[in-house]
């Protein structure tokens, strides 16, 4: 009798793909922060000129 076994999977651990994806999505973060931050900056300094 034949025993039916799943494959194996090619690349058993998808950490460093994990990693680059936090990555992006920590740098998307402090991007988006610092934007924020500086139309906050923009609006409050437009008057005074």
């Amino acid at each position: 009798m034949t025993t039916h076994r799943a494959p194996k999977p090619a690349a058993p651990s998808a950490h460093p793909v994990e990693r680059a994806v936090t990555i992006g999505l920590v740098l998307a973060v402090l991007a988006g922060l610092g934007w924020i931050a500086g139309m906050i900056y923009t609006l409050l300094e437009w008057p005074l000129r």
